[in-house]
């Protein structure tokens, strides 16, 4: 059964930790994918309606994974933390999700490995695809003055809020101060110009939404956290990727095509971004990309577990060397 938006938000740990069992050590096996015309695996991947996945829609587009003999399914969900389970329990054979809850999800025993590079930063200040933003006319000038306001995040402990508190540390703030609420991205861009929060951690396109609508950037985040953050990756569950190693391999490699395709290709990375989202070809051609290396950034991915440490996310560190390949 298809799980709702609002369903894949409420997931909790728990349920996290009741999905691995569900799939742990039965007799019961992954199914790689439904084979369609002339042996095509058809995958379902569970994804972000937002700019990040624009390469899975273009390779789709270009053909990359119907050399690999693939074909996807994408379903979308509010944030990685909400598409972890989905992957665990069978739903979909690879998922995308931020960096710091795959950590999470890796150190409270969940089995995912991540199988692919998904989007990094462009690590340049205030020309990120990711950032902080405020309302036109707000009194919030520099990180530091989110001590005691209300920050959206798509979803509680992750990467955007580990390094939103990363900025306000680094401008002199004090981080435990802030107060996160969760929000769809694109909902931030109205509920910041209703009053409604005080200030929101965005990507594209609601960056340039924000934007558009008389708002400002008061930190780079991502840039402020690590150069060049491996923002997100592509996932699978550890025992998807022991029995289906040719699946696997030739997702990998269609997918890193098309992350090297898409960082070529600005102009037909906006033309499919219009595809699977709603925004306008006006704020479209002002949107910010980020980078697509086909390879993570290790040093920056240490340096995001050090952070959800010393922010408690994790009741242990999690084991990045057992996370990625």
């Amino acid at each position: 059964m298809r799980c709702t938006r609002r369903t894949l938000t409420a997931v909790t740990a728990t349920m996290l930790l009741a999905a691995t069992a569900a799939c742990g050590s039965g007799s019961d096996s992954p199914k790689s994918g439904s084979t369609g015309d002339a042996g095509t695996t058809k995958l379902k991947i569970g994804i972000i309606p937002i700019v990040d996945v624009a390469p899975l829609y273009l390779g789709q587009k270009k053909g990359f994974y119907k050399e690999q003999g693939l074909s996807l399914s994408m379903t979308t969900a509010q944030g990685g933390a909400a598409i972890v389970p989905g992957v665990v329990s069978g739903q979909f054979q690879f998922g995308f999700s931020n960096s710091t809850s795959l950590m999470v999800a890796q150190s409270k025993g969940v089995p995912v490995k991540v199988v692919v590079n998904g989007v990094g930063s462009t690590g340049k200040q205030n020309a990120d695809f990711g950032a902080v933003v405020v309302n036109k006319g707000s009194p919030i000038k520099s990180a530091k003055d989110l001590e005691g306001k209300k920050v959206a995040v798509n979803t509680l402990k992750n990467i955007n809020d580990t390094t939103v508190r990363e900025s306000v540390r680094k401008d002199g703030g004090d981080p435990s101060k802030v107060k996160f609420v969760e929000l769809a991205f694109d909902q931030m861009p109205a509920a910041l110009d209703k009053g409604q929060i005080d200030a929101a951690q965005v990507v594209e396109p609601a960056t340039a939404t924000v934007k558009a609508q008389g708002g400002r950037v008061i930190a780079s985040n991502f840039v402020d956290t690590a150069r060049k953050l491996t923002v997100a990756m592509y996932f699978s569950s550890t025992q998807y990727v022991d029995q289906h190693p040719d699946v696997v391999k030739k997702f990998k490699a269609a997918t890193q095509k098309s992350l090297t395709y898409a960082n070529g290709h600005p102009d037909e990375v906006r033309d499919i971004i219009s595809t699977y989202t709603k925004i306008p070809q006006s704020t479209l051609d002002k949107v910010t990309l980020p980078a697509w290396p086909a390879q993570w950034n290790r040093p920056s991915l240490d340096t995001l577990a050090k952070l959800g440490e010393q922010d408690g996310l994790f009741e242990k560190r999690p084991d990045l060397d057992a996370l990625l390949p």
